[in-house]
């Protein structure tokens, strides 16, 4: 089985997306062939080595205006790489890889597609009739968790299967660093008040703005408390400006991008998940199998892995998110994180990805 994987890029912002693809393709048959293309950026996909940097400028794979006359050039070349390797597997990360690419299998009717739905999309009408002229099985359309699947499902009027991303538990939580030793790593204190973790990129959508606002309100109950920020992104001014203009300086970090992350949660009283939207949130699952109690939006997503034993906040309401967060540092964090591993149930969840991932990338 030769199997394709094309990803749109690479680079810190789209590590949780590398990752998912990396969970699908560690469920390849034994001997199975799997290559990665980076249509923009470089570095190496998904741990893969063997990794082909197309190195497509953005103008032309959005092909917009006169740059849209240059896609029927791509998708030839597409088309000449894939009969090359003799691909007979590829899987597409999303709808922008999808518009590039599903047209060159018009013309190759024996290679599978499965397109991963990441997040919330927006689907323009001829996205919607690109997608329904593909039958199953050569074209399979997955969502990384139920609520996702839900709202595509209502949008495009057609089947999206639910391939909930999950975590391999044993592995993961082998890697942990203990308490001291993660707090080391991040140069913090490793006695006095609670330390409040938030992960992920510097956007807008992680809400990582009121999270400041909110984090300030809840010092003046507790204010021995620091926070810790895990990430990049073109937010980072805004936010280093907020943290200055709250004087919190002394109190919060902007740590950066950190390639040995997951390792990290344990260095944490609680981790705060205060996302604007999430098409799943590896966050939430990260933080729960290190045994770390999350405090988060109040999310479908979320409540559709944490159930009645997440601790939920209303999105982007500061005065909410000041008092549960001053709130939660009093609470017994460790059978808070118990319930929450079992409502996750990490176990049975890795289980069920393994056999779809297993199943979408082997014979029809």
């Amino acid at each position: 089985m030769n199997i394709v994987n094309i990803m749109w890029a690479g680079g810190a912002p789209y590590v949780s997306v590398h990752k998912v693809h990396q969970q699908i393709l560690s469920h390849a048959a034994p001997g199975a062939s799997v290559s990665s293309w980076l249509l923009q950026g470089q570095g190496s996909c998904c741990n893969d080595q063997q990794t082909r940097e197309w190195q497509l400028p953005q103008r032309v794979l959005k092909g917009r205006h006169i740059w849209k006359l240059l896609q029927p050039w791509m998708r030839r070349r597409f088309r000449e790489a894939f009969k090359k390797a003799n691909t007979q597997v590829v899987l597409l990360d999303g709808l922008g890889v999808s518009r590039l690419v599903l047209p060159v299998l018009r013309h190759l009717p024996d290679v599978r597609a499965t397109i991963v739905f990441h997040g919330q999309t927006r689907l323009h009408h001829g996205d919607i009739a690109l997608l329904r002229s593909f039958q199953t099985p050569q074209v399979k359309l997955v969502a990384v968790s139920q609520t996702l699947a839900t709202s595509l499902q209502q949008d495009l009027g057609m089947p999206v299967q639910v391939l909930r991303s999950a975590l391999e538990p044993e592995g993961f939580r082998q890697a942990l660093l203990e308490r001291e030793t993660a707090r080391q790593s991040l140069g913090l204190p490793l006695e006095g008040g609670p330390v409040l973790g938030a992960v992920g990129r510097l956007v807008d959508s992680k809400g990582f703005d009121h999270l400041l606002d909110a984090f300030a309100l809840a010092r003046q109950r507790q204010p021995d408390m620091r926070l810790v920020i895990l990430g990049e992104g073109n937010q980072r001014s805004v936010l280093e400006s907020r943290i200055k203009a709250l004087g919190l300086e002394a109190v919060v970090s902007l740590q950066g991008h950190c390639n040995e992350l997951s390792k990290l949660y344990r260095a944490f009283d609680w981790v705060l998940v205060p996302s604007r939207s999430e098409g799943l949130g590896l966050v939430l699952q990260e933080a729960v199998l290190a045994d770390v109690p999350v405090l988060c939006s109040d999310l479908l997503v979320f409540r559709e892995q944490l159930g009645d034993a997440g601790r939920y906040v209303a999105v982007g309401n500061v005065a909410a998110w000041g008092q549960e967060i001053a709130d939660c540092v009093t609470l017994d964090g460790k059978q808070v994180a118990k319930a929450q591993y079992q409502a996750l149930a990490p176990e049975r969840a890795w289980q069920r990805f393994s056999q779809l991932s297993s199943n979408l990338l082997g014979k029809p």
